[in-house]
């Protein structure tokens, strides 16, 4: 199975930043060691004109010129640095490249990705670039090459923030099915209209989460058919996570994470997975909340290979 990852030594944070730069490192040292059978592959930077195909031109320019002003860097929650936007664009080839390999493969993941918060024409909630939307749309783009209907394609949003950037940016397109799955009074407090919205209340456990799910799967299925799915596998409804408000055990998330990669693996849906957010009181909690993820995601990928299309 194939993870495409950015290089996060590249943006520099100043001490004491709060988001946890480091998470992505020991869980990429953690699954070298862990799964070896893993394929790691570094990232190639989203071109301009691919982060055209979700983002206006004027915010990409801002960004990549460094003229975000200090307002909007409030908003995103990082300082601009050369690095920040090296690795925000590779953050989104990571999505780009694990969305083209799932299409053939049947499962790829970003290392990081999920940056949920970001909209066409603004970053926030440390999401400077959207790289689902522009993964699903450059998706859409190279499937129109070759078959007469347009690609229909699912967000399944499981962080425990809602994917407010994403919903406004295919608030109108019909082709793009978003679904929320995130705590009620977190963050965003405004937030925009997925698809799919289910809202949770602070302390939510495994069992009315799961419950949740399944109806939310169910529901998705009975409106919409995809011919790819993006799962945002977020760390942060964990117990112990620093933002989350809800309560789901480590076994609750691998329970998540085993419905969702077997609803789509039962209905030969290729996937493209990204970690989204994990703020964990301990790192090391976010960390192995994400390698159980990714251990299930290898073993749909396997089913994969073991049962071709």
């Amino acid at each position: 199975m194939h993870i495409y990852y950015a290089a996060t030594h590249i943006q520099k944070l100043p001490d004491g930043h709060r988001f946890p730069m480091g998470k992505y490192e020991l869980l990429r040292q953690r699954l070298a060691t862990e799964l070896p059978n893993l394929t790691l592959n570094l990232a190639e930077p989203a071109t301009d004109g691919e982060l055209a195909l979700a983002h206006s031109p004027t915010y990409i320019e801002a960004v990549t010129q460094g003229r975000l002003s200090p307002a909007q860097q409030r908003e995103i929650g990082f300082p601009w640095s050369e690095g920040m936007v090296e690795r925000a664009r590779r953050s989104v080839g990571a999505t780009i490249s694990a969305a083209r390999t799932a299409l053939a493969q049947g499962v790829a993941a970003n290392l990081a990705g999920g940056t949920h918060h970001a909209y066409a024409d603004k970053g926030g909630g440390f999401c400077v670039f959207n790289d689902v939307a522009v993964a699903a749309r450059l998706m859409q783009a190279e499937w129109a090459r070759q078959h007469p209907r347009p690609m229909q394609v699912a967000v399944i949003d499981l962080d425990v923030h809602q994917g407010n950037g994403t919903a406004d940016i295919f608030a109108k397109d019909d082709s793009v099915f978003t679904f929320s799955m995130h705590g009620e009074k977190n963050f965003p407090f405004r937030k925009a209209a997925s698809d799919l919205d289910v809202e949770l209340p602070d302390g939510c456990t495994d069992a009315p989460y799961l419950d949740a799910l399944h109806q939310a799967l169910q529901t998705l299925e009975s409106r919409f058919a995809p011919d790819l799915v993006f799962y945002l596998a977020g760390a942060d409804p964990h117990e112990n996570d620093r933002l989350g408000r809800l309560k789901l055990s480590f076994a609750g998330l691998q329970a998540r994470d085993q419905t969702v990669l077997r609803w789509a693996r039962d209905k030969r849906l290729p996937l493209a997975m990204a970690m989204a957010g994990g703020y964990g009181r301990d790192v090391a909690d976010t960390v192995q909340v994400q390698m159980t993820t990714f251990a299930l995601a290898q073993a749909s990928w396997q089913d994969w290979q073991n049962d071709p299309p």
